[in-house]
């Protein structure tokens, strides 16, 4: 099996730099094309004001920039490894629904995720990205446990 489009979600986490580089040796492996995600959360009552009003909501523009440089970072790990890299600035309300969204209009055949390998009462607050994409996505899905 061979894997073409890998996308890599991250959230700026130690647990998130673990998928990629789990995924910068992939893509040497395979030659893969990567692309690195983060998904801004808006609540729906701030996103409608804001766009309705179409003015910058400071606590917006910083979680923006925050996000950027969190791709920016994914980035350089990517290029310093010799591994051609996009970056993609996703926005929405539920962060799975738009990872697995971004996969299907990717076309990537691989997603590759940190997890905090939390179990219990813990994993059902940090572990519920992965499992929801585990659920929802078409494609397979490797899950790289983090070291926090």
């Amino acid at each position: 099996m061979s894997f073409q489009n890998i996308l890599v979600p991250i959230d700026g986490s130690q647990t998130s730099l673990a998928a990629v580089d789990k995924a910068v040796e992939l893509a040497k492996a395979f030659n893969s094309k990567i692309t690195v995600v983060q998904v801004m959360t808006l609540d729906p009552y701030i996103a409608a004001e804001y766009i309705t009003a179409a003015q910058t909501n400071d606590l917006i523009e910083r979680a923006r920039t925050s996000i950027q440089q969190n791709l920016d970072e994914a980035k350089k790990r990517f290029e310093a490894a010799g591994v051609q890299v996009e970056t993609q600035l996703l926005e929405g309300q539920v962060v799975n629904t738009e990872i697995t969204k971004a996969a299907k209009t990717l076309g990537a055949d691989l997603i590759v995720i940190g997890s905090h390998g939390r179990t219990g009462f813990k994993k059902f607050f940090l572990g519920s990205v992965a499992q929801s994409i585990l659920g929802q996505a078409e494609i397979p899905v490797l899950v790289v446990r983090g070291h926090d």
